[in-house]
């Protein structure tokens, strides 16, 4: 049977301009998407806790564009994504996407997605930090795939996943045709979106798709934990590591090995590695700085 809250996500995901709450003008893009830094972690938490935080397209580029900051910012060196309320993030906020003037016409579709979902999931696989997302309800379609893309998934034993596309007759959109398989296998991926079936949190753990389920009081000081110890970690390496994993299912075995000797080449000038070689030959703790 589903619940209330697994329909609740669903409808949020999948409703048309006149079925979804208004958006409050009166709420500033800041306070729809929060900002801080601390301690090293950009923590970036969406707050439409009304909405279970159905993404609109300005928060979107604002998720994006703190993304990169946190890439850029030298004082950044890990990142964490949650959300405010029951619910991760109920997927696109269709409700907020402008129909235009004219009728679509073909490209339309495949623009609005290049330009709009794939960018935002690019822009966590892309990001130089370690991202972790601390999910604290229920992430549906785009918000399934936005956790799934992190580096790191904690989860509350309330979290759900659902892959809800195929219940509203649509294609998985933002990277989960590409994300799933390689986290899963084809035939697990293939079974969550074909059915749309709510993923519990500790089936989504026993699965492969969350790291660490914790009880939802614990949720965000597990998180702090984890972000501060990557904070207090080789950047770079960190960073270099990351791509190479991200990239590892997309190269035959020549081309990554070439990769990894590149990136040892580059790390090798860095602060950091060489404080890690001379921290173990005098027997004490390494202090990294992030360079």
């Amino acid at each position: 049977m589903t619940s209330s809250r697994e329909q609740s996500a669903e409808q949020s995901a999948g409703q048309s301009a006149d079925e979804s709450p208004a958006q409050s003008p009166e709420k500033s893009l800041e306070s729809l998407v929060l900002h801080a830094t601390d301690n090293g972690v950009s923590w970036i938490t969406l707050n439409r806790p009304d909405t279970l935080n159905a993404l609109t397209p300005p928060q979107r580029e604002r998720l994006i564009a703190l993304l990169a900051d946190a890439s850029a910012d030298t004082g950044v060196r890990a990142v964490v994504l949650t959300a405010t309320g029951k619910g991760f993030c109920a997927g696109a906020d269709l409700r907020a996407t402008p129909a235009g003037g004219r009728s679509r016409v073909a490209g339309d579709v495949a623009r609005t997605i290049r330009h709009g979902a794939q960018r935002l999931i690019a822009a966590v696989l892309d990001c130089e930090k370690p991202v972790i997302a601390a999910v604290n309800g229920t992430a549906a379609g785009i918000g399934a795939h936005l956790a799934f893309a992190c580096d790191l998934v904690l989860a509350a034993e309330s979290a759900r996943f659902i892959e809800v596309f195929a219940r509203r007759g649509l294609v998985p959109d933002g990277g989960g045709a590409y994300l799933l398989p390689r986290l899963v296998g084809p035939q697990r991926a293939k079974e969550l979106m074909f059915f749309g079936d709510a993923l519990a949190a500790h089936d989504a753990r026993d699965m492969g798709l969350v790291n660490r389920v914790v009880p939802d009081g614990e949720l965000e000081k597990t998180a702090r934990t984890w972000a501060e110890r990557l904070a207090a970690g080789p950047t770079r390496a960190i960073a270099l590591t990351k791509q190479l994993v991200n990239a590892s299912l997309d190269t035959d075995r020549a081309t990554a090995f070439a990769a990894e000797a590149a990136a040892q080449e580059i790390n090798m000038t860095t602060h950091d590695a060489n404080e890690g070689v001379a921290s173990f030959l005098e027997r004490r703790t390494p202090r990294y700085r992030g360079e």
